[in-house]
């Protein structure tokens, strides 16, 4: 059954992305340490079947294509060959990228129709602000986290909500052999 997992290496002092989204950090460590390890990452990109991604992150994507390495440029480092949905306000602006699909629906409808597109494999969150929407709704089924050994000071934050919100997680294992380098698995309790 398709289950809905936000996933990504964040720094530790709390954020996804430097800032204007760069992502220069994850490239200056060894691929041990960025995220997961380079023979986890076919598997992890072959259980998504759907990539829900924001509009922002896009546009950092491509303006910083020449300076982005293999790691940071695509999703998976390239392994993922699935279909990525962008969420905009402005769709009819992507329309011209046949990579992606651009929708401006609410989080709630998007996740249904990237859990149709996603069939049995999983729907990934790869925005903290779709995530973030996602959790009010309770969307989310799995985080996936792997931390990355350095301190960023400013740029995205892994969740954000101004005055404030509590969601509780549950340890539900860890991704990769590796102790000193695998990702943890939560589940959000739901108490």
């Amino acid at each position: 059954m398709a289950q809905v997992v936000w996933g990504f290496s964040a720094s530790l002092d709390g954020f996804l992305a430097g800032p204007g989204h760069d992502m220069s950090f994850l490239g200056d460590l060894p691929a041990s340490m960025a995220g997961p390890a380079p023979e986890d990452t076919a598997a992890l990109a072959a259980a998504v079947g759907a990539i829900l991604s924001g509009r922002d992150g896009y546009d950092a994507a491509l303006a910083q294509a020449g300076e982005r390495d293999a790691l940071t440029a695509e999703a998976y480092g390239g392994a993922y060959t699935g279909t990525e949905i962008i969420l905009t306000h402005r769709p009819e602006e992507l329309a011209e990228d046949s990579s992606v699909i651009a929708w401006n629906v609410d989080v709630r409808e998007a996740v249904r129709r990237a859990k149709e597109i996603a069939g049995e494999k999983d729907v990934q969150i790869i925005s903290a602000d779709i995530a973030r929407q996602a959790l009010e709704h309770d969307l989310v089924d799995v985080l996936q986290v792997w931390t990355v050994p350095v301190f960023l000071g400013d740029g995205t934050r892994i969740f954000s909500v101004p005055g404030g919100r509590r969601v509780r997680w549950e340890p539900a294992g860890t991704l990769g052999a590796d102790p000193e380098t695998c990702g943890r698995l939560y589940r959000p309790r739901r108490d």
